[in-house]
């Protein structure tokens, strides 16, 4: 998928060196913004994102991995936005809606009516931006719900 940004949005697999690149990157960031104990849930597992069940993408400008994201099934109908995450060099160039377009593109696709996302208070930038996307705060939800730090995260949801 090309955006009109120069953007190329590409699967990947969960595994690639590139895909694990962008998620290292990704989690030292979060880990630094959250670093109570228990406060970061990160699990992500590649059946997950298998063809068919969701997907794990990867955003490219000129050859270079400039951010990422991915969707997996939650329940029958809603599937669960993962791992965004943009180069702190690529941000506020509109990487990340490209990601997000994707993503719900690719949920749609595989017959979501849904799409839920959790991110956190200390994230004001990635709340903007799946606000300006129409996701509105929802109450929190599966393995969120049950946090040791729930006023370290933030729900969102988005009829598809």
């Amino acid at each position: 998928m090309n955006s009109p940004l120069g953007i190329e949005i590409r699967r990947v697999e969960l595994h690639s060196a590139v895909a694990q690149q962008l998620i290292h990157a990704l989690d030292r960031e979060v880990q630094g913004r959250y670093p109570e104990d228990g406060s970061y849930f990160s699990r992500l597992d590649a059946e997950e994102v298998a063809e068919g069940r969701g997907g794990f993408f990867v955003a490219y400008r000129n050859g270079e991995a400039i951010g990422c994201g991915a969707v997996r099934g939650v329940e029958p109908g809603v599937m669960e936005v993962k791992r965004m995450y943009v180069v702190p060099a690529a941000r506020g160039q509109r990487v990340g809606q490209a990601i997000l377009d994707a993503l719900e593109a690719e949920a749609r696709r595989l017959g979501a009516r849904r799409l839920l996302l959790e991110t956190g208070p200390r994230q004001p930038e990635a709340i903007a931006l799946y606000e300006r996307a129409g996701f509105t705060h929802i109450p929190l939800y599966g393995e969120y719900a049950d946090s040791p730090h729930p006023h370290l995260s933030t729900c969102l949801g988005k009829d598809l």
